[in-house]
């Protein structure tokens, strides 16, 4: 391709820039983890593709790119249907080995074919321009790829010290008009204390360890291949590592690799804004994922000046080795509205010596307020069996934003069928932010959907249950929840389940439970109690009842006020004793809009109410109790 000058390709850059716009997504945004984030550059010169022991072995160069797993390879001395490469076209031979994209740029012509620098790549690039560089004993060329994340150039520079000089300068102006990180790798000619590499390092960080020789290949004494990122850009790549392969046969150069991680733009950072759960008198636990590692902490106050700071710690040791984060803040005063924010900052590298850390974030202030113990009022929402139809949800959330509700239920099938974390990720966030999770604790209650599919038992870690387990009991104020697992719908034996399940013997568990509870001092004490499971005791219409039969017998004389189900997809109210139920049961309808309903719990005083609406608002059942 024809070669062009340094001034059109800064005006190609600057279109092309406009053209992509900011490719950032805003915080909270995307649903998406990023994709691996880490880049391995090589940069070799081939001599032609002739090694130290006269061979021209095109594949041997190739499949070492492969063993290295590079992202992107800079070669020099690239020969192009020359004589001299029988009248191969080498970076395609190589690139054929190595699997990647080859990209060709021309220094000079060289019989009927060309010589000069090339690029493979495992991604396409976006775009690719060549600029012509001084030499005075042959002409020089910069290849130039640009891909989603960067820019890279390679080069050869010449063997005089003023053209080198001349040409680091056209590349100064090329990189300063890049966005993204700019990477320059190639055969320099120039020694690590050469002026030449002083005025490198003045507007690149060099990445590979100029102390380990490169060359002569067979006996390497002297530094002169590197690869380098461009200052301003490059705050946001992390050198992992770096070494020289020991290949000391398949050309006169030694290949230098170098590992390098991209920090995220901080807007990129937290997947979702946080959500709230089990809250108690005196606690509640913020969560939230990022897209990285990272360093964080909650502050939190009653007002937004006067903060304190909570991080999650284990063994003394700042817990910052996944992306998911728990941080629970103690020791709050019942009945005071606070204020808390998520302030996280990326571990670019995390080694046992040195850390590398991106820019702080920090999300907006939420506030929430924790009940007295003694309070009397409350509202709460609880829904059921969604099994992720997003216009449903909306249509749910759209219908109760006007309710002043202080905690919301999903009583299962509203995750349904988790295949990997970052579906379950997606779906937890979603309903969050719908449901303002970030100021109202949300209660997630499995249902035997929630059993299902690959991910099913990893998605514990993505909540804080009351107590620890999928079952258990929080208190509101004066009215006392609690919430019990019923498992799967099938017996544990059914071929589905290929021997994976012993729910019997985990219905059995919460009998120890139930007992415990119903005997404990915070139980007696209440003046209210909610039973809420996702299958129905009574009324499920099903022959399969294990809990039924487990549960009943201690749950007969318990004074629980209602139990409050789903999984049925239809809407029910069974007052107490109609079914033999020792309390009133509700059922919540489902899964659409034509059928799905809207529970409403309201405690006035004294005073326990049932509202059970439509989406259209009807009321389709109100009932004290």
């Amino acid at each position: 391709m024809k070669t062009i000058s340094v001034k059109f390709l800064l005006k190609a850059v600057s279109c092309s820039l406009l053209l992509l716009g900011n490719l950032s997504s805003p915080a909270f945004a995307g649903e998406k983890l990023p994709l691996d984030r880490e880049l391995t550059l090589i940069s070799y010169n081939i001599h032609h593709g002739e090694g130290l022991d006269g061979v021209t072995d095109y594949k041997r160069i190739g499949q070492l790119f492969r063993k290295y797993d590079a992202d992107i390879v800079a070669l020099q001395e690239l020969d192009s249907v020359t004589a001299r490469s029988g009248g191969n076209d080498v970076i395609r031979k190589v690139a054929e080995e190595a699997l990647m994209y080859p990209v060709f740029a021309r220094a000079i012509p060289l019989g009927d074919g060309a010589y000069g620098v090339g690029l493979l790549s495992k991604e396409h690039p976006l775009s690719v321009q060549r600029i012509p560089l001084p030499g005075r004993e042959e002409p020089r060329v910069l290849l130039v790829a640009e891909f989603s994340d960067y820019y890279i150039g390679c080069t050869h520079f010449s063997l005089t010290q003023e053209d080198r000089l001349a040409s680091l300068q056209l590349i100064r102006e090329v990189a300063s008009s890049c966005k993204k990180p700019f990477f320059l790798a190639g055969d320099w000619n120039a020694t690590p204390e050469s002026e030449e590499l002083k005025e490198v390092q003045k507007d690149f960080i060099l990445l590979n360890d100029i102390k380990v020789p490169t060359y002569p290949a067979d006996k390497p004494d002297v530094t002169i291949d590197y690869i380098a990122v461009w200052k301003e850009t490059g705050q946001q790549v992390v050198r992992k590592n770096s070494f020289v392969v020991p290949e000391s046969v398949a050309s006169d150069h030694r290949p230098v690799v170098v590992t390098v991680r991209f920090m995220l733009p901080k807007e990129q950072l937290l997947y979702s804004a946080p959500y709230l759960q089990n809250p108690t008198e005196d606690g509640i636990t913020v969560m939230f994922q990022t897209r990285a590692v990272a360093h964080c902490w909650v502050e939190y106050g009653t007002d937004t000046l006067n903060l304190k700071r909570a991080r999650t710690l284990y063994g003394g040791q700042e817990v910052c080795y996944d992306i998911e984060n728990k941080i629970r803040l103690s020791g709050l005063i019942p009945g005071k509205t606070y204020y808390y924010r998520v302030c996280t900052q990326e571990i670019g590298d995390y080694r046992a010596y040195s850390k590398t850390f991106g820019e702080i974030v920090r999300t907006p202030f939420y506030s929430f307020r924790l009940p007295e113990s003694r309070q009397q009022d409350f509202t709460a929402v609880v829904f059921n069996d969604t099994h992720l139809d997003r216009s449903l949800e909306q249509a749910l959330a759209d219908a109760v934003k006007e309710i002043p509700y202080d905690f919301v239920v999903f009583n299962g099938d509203c995750l349904p069928e988790p295949t990997d974390r970052e579906d379950a990720m997606t779906h937890i966030n979603r309903l969050s932010r719908l449901f303002d999770g970030a100021s109202h604790p949300i209660f997630f209650v499995r249902g035997n959907h929630e059993i299902r599919n690959a991910y099913s038992a990893g998605m514990y870690s993505l909540f804080d249950y009351p107590g620890g387990n999928t079952y258990g009991a929080f208190s509101w104020g004066d009215t006392r929840f609690v919430i019990l697992d019923c498992g799967e719908d099938k017996p544990d034996d059914h071929w589905v389940y290929y021997g994976l399940n012993d729910f019997d013997g985990f219905r059995r568990e919460q009998v120890d439970f139930l007992k415990k509870e119903l005997k404990s001092k915070i139980f007696k004490k209440a003046k209210r109690h909610i039973l809420i499971n996702h299958i129905p005791l009574w009324g499920n219409g099903s022959e399969y009842n294990p809990c039924l039969e487990l549960w009943s017998p201690v749950l007969e004389k318990a004074p629980f006020d209602v139990e409050l189900c789903a999984h049925m997809h239809r809407f029910a109210f069974y007052p107490e004793k109609e079914l033999g139920n020792p309390f009133p049961v509700y059922v919540g309808g489902a899964p659409n809009k034509a059928t799905a309903t809207i529970a409403i719990l309201q405690k006035r005083g004294d005073e326990l109410k049932l509202t059970v609406k439509n989406l259209d608002g009807k009321v389709l059942k109100e009932v004290s109790l």
